[in-house]
């Protein structure tokens, strides 16, 4: 089969949270998504529960192939094989836009390297929305995923995170698994310097959507934000 005859390989941004799709999401994508046949999902039933909010026509025709960090490489080459029967797939996060801080990337890596069409599809990602609210150095940042679990070696990292916003005039952007919030904020809170500036941004694009820029000096002076289990990004920078 030529590699035109090949199916493409369409990314699907998914809603943050509870949410009306029609906000965040173009007509395009959810006019497209009804035409779909084959999805990657993270999780199937969150990826059904999102198709019956794009009022996707008949559920049970979907068909899922389910990636996690656990799915090992040469198995997901299996997961490509509808695109080279020149079926199109839609490849989906569990919020967000795939592959970012998603195990997407894998797929949209073999698919390239198949020479597959790969088209990503507008919509929220809680990163680059974070990135755009902070007012942070937007031409020179670095988003770390998660830091450390172990008090002392996170402690370490951002330490080092803040030398690189000092070296390189870098702003940094890391999450947390939510229920970890505030460990982490305390952790900031002792680390940083007194001027360095802290993002928290939690629950984006949602109804309680909060999004706070204050120096460690002032946040020290406030209330901890309301984010125990809230999906939060944090960032640092002069």
């Amino acid at each position: 089969m030529s590699v035109s005859a090949y199916g493409t390989l369409y990314l699907l941004p998914v809603g943050l949270g509870e949410c009306n799709l029609e906000d965040i999401l173009p007509k395009r994508n959810l006019e497209l998504i009804k035409t779909l046949t084959y999805f990657i999902a993270e999780n199937a039933k969150e990826a059904r529960a999102f198709l019956k909010q794009c009022v996707y026509p008949e559920i049970s025709r979907a068909q899922f192939s389910l990636i996690n960090q656990h799915v090992k490489t040469e198995e997901l080459q299996s997961f490509l094989t509808p695109l080279l029967e020149g079926h199109h797939i839609g490849l989906m996060s569990d919020a967000g836009c795939p592959g970012i801080a998603d195990p997407g990337a894998e797929i949209i890596k073999l698919a390239h390297k198949k020479g597959i069409r790969v088209v990503p599809l507008v919509g929220p990602s809680s990163i680059v929305l974070s990135i755009m609210a902070s007012g942070f150095n937007g031409q020179n940042f670095a988003f770390n995923g998660y830091l450390p679990i172990e008090k002392t070696e996170r402690t370490r990292r951002i330490k080092e995170l803040e030398l690189l916003c000092v070296k390189f005039k870098q702003a940094q952007f890391f999450i947390e698994t939510p229920y970890r919030n505030a460990n982490v904020f305390e952790d900031l809170l002792k680390t940083l310097q007194p001027t360095t500036q802290l993002l928290v941004a939690t629950n984006i694009t949602l109804s309680d959507e909060c999004i706070q820029v204050k120096p460690i000096s002032a946040w020290k002076k406030n209330s901890a934000p309301e984010f125990f289990k809230k999906p939060t990004v944090f960032g640092i920078y002069l």
